[in-house]
């Protein structure tokens, strides 16, 4: 399982995090300082790391020193929007910077963008018995392979990556099918319904009303 160091000294921005990357499938561990996430750091070991810069006994510039040597890849979050700490993150050697307050969908996407690139991405995904091969394109349900045609491969995976979160139709569509498509909200009610009926998904993927969809 991949495993994500989570080093933010605000409780409740930790725990949103720390939940919805849990509910994607991501082992967490937290820190609320630096010298706390450095003595996790020393003792542990870790695929990606999200950091924030102003932090309590060890700042985030100071500890990514520390980390840099160990090739972990860091994303840095925090609410230094200004051009120059943007740069000055990057240029440390950050994969990352997201700005504070952030939506929890850009958090998962950049998160898996960083772990592919370190070729750390998930390869099995799994919901209550479904398990989603992303490398092998391949769905089973139990035992049981599920043909899913590529779209509906597409929107499983991103209803399974995103689960208790609300996407949008438009959202989806941008994702699946190109920003570029021209929406027609039957396309994609009727793979919704053949996802629902194929993996027995008829109770947890929620239809919610004017918006979009939401995996429970």
């Amino acid at each position: 399982m991949i495993r994500i160091l989570i080093v933010e000294d605000e409780l409740p921005i930790s725990k949103l995090i720390e939940m919805n990357l849990e509910d994607a499938g991501y082992e967490c561990a937290c820190a609320y300082d630096g010298l706390a996430a450095a003595d996790l750091i020393e003792k542990n070991v870790y695929d990606l790391i999200l950091l924030d810069i102003m932090l309590p006994g060890l700042n985030g510039y100071e500890l990514f020193e520390y980390i840099k040597p160990l090739n972990i890849p860091v994303i840095f979050i925090t609410a230094k929007a200004a051009l120059g700490d943007r740069v000055k993150g990057l240029h440390l050697g950050a994969e990352d910077y997201i700005i504070k307050p952030f939506e929890v969908l850009e958090l998962l996407a950049r998160v898996e963008v960083v772990l592919r690139r370190y070729n750390k991405s998930q390869r099995v995904l799994t919901y209550e018995d479904v398990a989603i091969d992303t490398a092998g394109m391949t769905v089973t349900k139990g035992d049981v392979e599920v043909n899913l045609t590529p779209k509906e491969f597409d929107l499983a995976t991103l209803f399974v990556r995103n689960r208790n979160i609300t996407l949008s139709r438009e959202r989806l569509f941008e994702l699946v099918w190109g920003s570029d498509y021209d929406c027609d909200t039957r396309t994609l009610d009727l793979h919704v319904l053949r996802i629902r009926k194929k993996l027995g998904w008829d109770k947890c993927l929620k239809t919610i009303h004017r918006i979009g969809y939401r995996l429970e």
